[in-house]
This record gives C-alpha cells, structure tokens and sequence, in this order.
C-alpha cells in the first residue's frame, strides 16, 4: 500500500549500513567502516556520517549530528530495533533503550521503531544505502575518521543534496529542504546534549560493579544485587531500584573506591592510618612507641597491618604489657607482630619465666574397680 503524504518536519528515517572495509593508517589495520544515516522523509535531505563502532555513544552522537547539520529536530524518528535504540521491540508498547529515551525527551522529538524485518516500512533510508556506498566509500582514500567523516558531510550537500530527486518530481533535496521543510524542524535546544550511557551489572563481593572498562563502588549491603550504572559527561550515578546509592567520577578504566561502602571490619586498614597507630602507641607506653617507629622506618605502608596488629593487641593484654612485650621484642631484636603476640601468649615479658599459674586442686584418679 502506498504511504501517505508525509508532511514537513514530522518524520525521519535513521539507518546502519556497512560501507566496506578501510586501512586505518593510525593503526594500520584494516576496519569495518558503518555508515549512520538520517533522511527527512518530506525533502529527502540526507545526513550521512561514518562510523567505527555501532555502540551507545556513537549512535546518541550521531543523532546530535544530524540535528546540528539539519539545524532543527523532526517531530519522530523512525528506526531499526537495534538494542541502542529498542530495548524491546513491540507494536503496540516498545521499550525505549534509556540513553536512547533521554536523548529523544531532551530534543522533544518522539522514537516510533518500525517493525522487527519490516524495511519496507522506512523504505526512504533503505533505498539510499547503495547509493552512499558506491558514491561516496567506493574506491576512494581518507587519511583518518575525522577526514572521512568531514567528507561525508560535504558528500551529503554538494552531492546528494543536488542530484534531482525522482520522489520530488525532478527537484533537489537541497531545494525542497530550504524553502520549505527548513521552516518546519522544532527548534535546537539552547544548551547542548551530554552523552549518556546505561549499563546493568551486578555488585561484586569486592563491592564493586562495572561500567565499561572501569569499577565503581557501590555499598556493601546490596553486594549481589542488580546495579543500574548512569554515565553522563564526567558523572557516574549507580541506581538500585531507581534510587542513587553512589557516585564517582568518570574513569576510562581502573577503580574508584569510596572506602565507606566497604563492610565496617574491612576499613579498618584504610582508616587506621600510621599516624593513627602511632597516636595509639603514645598512650601504651614507650616500648610501643619504639616497635612501631622501627616497623614505619623502611615501609610504613607495606607494614601498616603488623603495626595495627600490635595496636590491637592493647584490647587483649591491655597497655602495660603490651608495652613490656614490644621492649623484649625490641631487646631480643625481632621487633614483628608474631614476636609480640608470642611474648604475651606466653607471659614472657617480664623475663623468660612464665609466670605461676594459679594453684588448682589435684586431679581425683581412679581406677576401673571404682566403677565394679
């Protein structure tokens, strides 16, 4: 069945296709080139551009693009289901990819999918793809992607945008755009698109959820739960359950940590810091004092554990033996953790007499007639 006129400004039609395959002098490797292409469906101005991954980000910049070269927004955009764009493909209710949806809510524009294996019905993108291919790709050499993409955008006005178009009776796109559909595109908003990107993972035992190729914590309590990650310019928000229960600053990758969202008894070797242990040996008594200066003067940091170890011992023994164990550690030159906890395991801090155990009544043996 024929479609219906289509009026000014109220549609566009967005596809993927392959251009074929380029030697990247940066890299030297050979790549598959994909081609983001947009056309308004009354004047059939085109917008083309060249593209290395067909991810998120690259699809939600393309479309700023396009509005940014047309100089307006089409009231709908009609597109594959491809999952930056559809989550869930339906006919009657499709579900939205979220970046995809922010983008469209900040434009004001509306994101009407054509059905699943129905290019018939965005057949005025469809019927272009050779055309841009054997025109514009084929055979032809660009020195980088930002060069190719420079020369899509040229190919798109001086070349397509002049050729006589048959749907418009003989006249050119570029014509037809500027005296009539130019008019009729909602205009840009006046502060510009920030790129947005959703990812799901789960919330690791080490308290961390990924987003790409970096790690953002996330509190301890919701360890093994689903984590929605938002990344938006240089902000990172983690939602569970719509509610934001972390952010970060964006990395390309490694991790960021908020040692608040660790469990309370795994942050004890991030907050007691040396200074903190050597507070801490002031109030025991000198020995202490002495023993974790020693363990601090080649490589506090690799040793914090063996000082705070010692530390606690002071919750066991209490201050005055502790400080007793850490002087005979230091006096029979072995000043460690092991060798204080063995001092004071064995009541040896005073000398090398154990002290007397407390007198206790002799074992009452008998032997088996007892039970005759």
């Amino acid at each position: 069945v024929p479609r219906g006129a289509v009026e000014p400004g109220s549609e566009a039609q967005i596809d993927y296709g392959k251009l074929g395959m380029w030697l990247d002098p940066a890299s030297g490797l050979r790549v598959a080139v994909w081609v983001f292409a947009m056309i308004l469906s009354y004047s059939r101005a085109l917008f083309v551009q060249p593209v290395l991954q067909m991810d998120q980000r690259s699809w939600n910049a393309s479309h700023v693009a396009a509005f940014e070269f047309f100089g307006g927004v089409p009231a709908r955009l009609v597109c594959d289901n491809l999952k930056t764009g559809v989550t869930r493909p339906d006919l009657y209710d499709p579900l939205i990819n979220r970046a995809y949806g922010e983008l469209a809510g900040f434009f004001g524009t509306l994101v009407d999918p054509a059905r699943a294996r129905k290019p018939k019905e965005k057949p005025r993108v469809e019927r272009p793809m050779p055309y841009i291919r054997d025109s514009f790709f084929a055979g032809r050499e660009f020195s980088s992607l930002a060069q190719m993409q420079a020369e899509a955008t040229r190919w798109s006005t001086e070349v397509y945008g002049v050729h006589k178009h048959r749907g418009l009776d003989g006249q050119t796109p570029a014509s037809v755009f500027a005296a009539i559909e130019r008019g009729a595109l909602m205009p840009l908003p006046p502060r510009p698109f920030e790129s947005v990107v959703y990812t799901v993972g789960t919330l690791a035992p080490d308290c961390h959820v990924k987003s790409g190729k970096a790690f953002y914590s996330a509190p301890w309590r919701l360890m093994g739960q689903k984590m929605l990650v938002r990344t938006a310019g240089d902000i990172v928000q983690i939602f569970h359950h719509d509610t934001v229960v972390a952010t970060h600053v964006w990395h390309l990758a490694g991790r960021s940590t908020n040692v608040e969202h660790y469990p309370p008894h795994k942050i004890a070797h991030t907050l007691r810091s040396v200074s903190w242990c050597r507070t801490q040996a002031e109030q025991i008594g000198p020995g202490a004092v002495a023993i974790v200066a020693e363990l601090s003067e080649v490589n506090a940091i690799h040793r914090l554990r063996a000082i705070q170890g010692i530390v606690r011992l002071r919750e066991k023994y209490g201050d005055t033996r502790l400080d007793a164990a850490c002087a005979r550690a230091l006096a029979v030159g072995d000043p460690n953790y092991r060798t204080v906890k063995g001092i004071l395991a064995a009541g040896t801090e005073h000398g090398d007499d154990p002290p007397t155990p407390a007198a206790t009544p002799p074992a009452i043996l008998r032997g088996p007639a007892a039970f005759d």
